[in-house]
């Protein structure tokens, strides 16, 4: 890619490694046009009034110039009010409260079981990948026991997974040829949970994807299309993002040994740890799914009614402005306030999954491994700007605590 503005070599994969200084040059100009026509927003205050902004859709079909809807246009996340509101609560009835408060919870020791037996996995090594033997195999399996995936089908939607999380990402210039790859995986994965719904419809189960396509209420059911728009976006977010935050946050407590040995001491900072690391090092950088549906004036520049808007979530939780010392990793910020699952309407639907997922699995990574370092920092990155995260995390150790 040939980078001219502050923007696009945020997305050239040669800086993924650390956008952050590029996160910094970015918020000199809270709002700032790209060649394209996108409007790129990057300061914490404007962040969250445009995300809390009735004129601003997630539904990419009222763009000026729409190209193909995306693949998760019938999920929630690619709708606005009120037909979000519908599909969401008709998602979370099977998810949280108020109709199964326990569901998440109720997953925690099968989460502590899988965490052990993991990081036992690698305690006659001297060096492991945590990504490939610990970050990823923990999401991967809660995700498909929620869903009623069966176990040993993991392989194949993960893969399906990879390739459409790589084709997403604002910019217009490549967007045709990205929506075709995407479509074509796409296709596959929606046969495949196609298929599981219909088995679940003749025989129910516990899981979600079940209660999807059981469940009849006040406002009806989800639509077959539906099920599956549902089930591949929870597939998706379900693990990748979690995946992300799990990595990059085994990597950030490396990069601070005072701070890894504090919680290894105070085992309960577990909880403000990982909200730190969301602020510091989130999973989701950016949110490029955003259109102007009026004319919006924020910090003095006008957004056109039909443009692209992105979110640059990450740099609006470094923001100077809105948090002091922004750029250190401090275990016990207060009031940290951040923008690590989004807000508004389209607040992060997983988030108490991943929150628990990562305090267990780090927690645990603290407590049980003696003396780890890094074998390789920077750490190879996958390239998508939009989920940032280690494509690998190799790390040395002396040794793995008894559970």
């Amino acid at each position: 890619m040939t980078s001219h503005s502050v923007f696009e070599r945020i997305l050239d994969p040669s800086g993924r490694a650390d956008p952050y200084p590029l996160f910094g040059e970015l918020r000199h100009t809270p709002v700032a046009r790209q060649e394209d026509g996108t409007y790129v927003v990057s300061t914490y205050r404007e962040i969250v009034a445009l995300l809390h902004d009735p004129r601003v859709s997630s539904d990419r079909r009222n763009l000026r110039s729409a190209a193909e809807a995306p693949d998760l246009a019938l999920s929630f996340i690619g709708l606005d009010p009120p037909e979000h509101d519908r599909l969401r609560r008709l998602t979370m009835r099977h998810f949280g409260p108020p109709h199964s408060p326990g569901t998440v919870d109720g997953l925690r020791p099968a989460m502590v079981s899988l965490t052990t037996a993991l990081i036992d996995g690698i305690a006659g090594k001297r060096r492991a990948d945590l990504v490939d033997e610990v970050a990823y195999p923990l999401p991967v399996a809660v995700i498909c026991r929620l869903l009623g995936v069966p176990v040993e089908d993991e392989p194949r939607f993960h893969a399906w997974a990879d390739q459409i999380i790589e084709t997403l990402g604002p910019g217009e210039e490549d967007r045709a040829e990205r929506e075709r790859e995407r479509q074509a995986v796409a296709h596959e994965l929606k046969s495949y949970l196609a298929g599981l719904a219909e088995d679940r419809r003749r025989q129910p189960g516990e899981d979600l994807l079940s209660g999807f396509v059981t469940y009849r209420g006040p406002e009806g059911g989800m639509t077959p299309q539906e099920v599956v728009a549902t089930a591949v976006l929870l597939l998706i977010a379900g693990h990748e993002t979690t995946i992300n935050l799990i990595a990059n946050g085994m990597l950030t407590l490396l990069r601070h040994p005072d701070q890894l040995e504090r919680l290894r001491a105070e085992p309960g900072l577990i909880v403000p740890a990982v909200e730190e690391l969301l602020r510091y090092e989130p999973p989701v950088q950016l949110v490029s799914s955003r259109v102007a549906l009026d004319d919006i004036t924020i910090d003095g520049t006008t957004i056109p009614a039909g443009s692209p808007i992105v979110l640059a979530l990450a740099a609006g939780s470094r923001d100077p402005a809105h948090t002091a010392d922004p750029d250190r990793f401090d275990l016990c910020r207060a009031r940290n306030e951040h923008l690590g699952f989004g807000g508004g309407v389209h607040y992060c639907f997983g988030a108490p999954l991943a929150r628990l997922e990562t305090q267990i699995v780090l927690a645990e990574l603290v407590r049980r491994l003696r003396n780890p370092r890094l074998a390789a920092d920077p750490p190879p990155y996958r390239p998508s700007p939009v989920l940032r995260g280690p494509r690998h995390l190799l790390i040395d150790y002396d040794g793995v605590e008894l559970a």
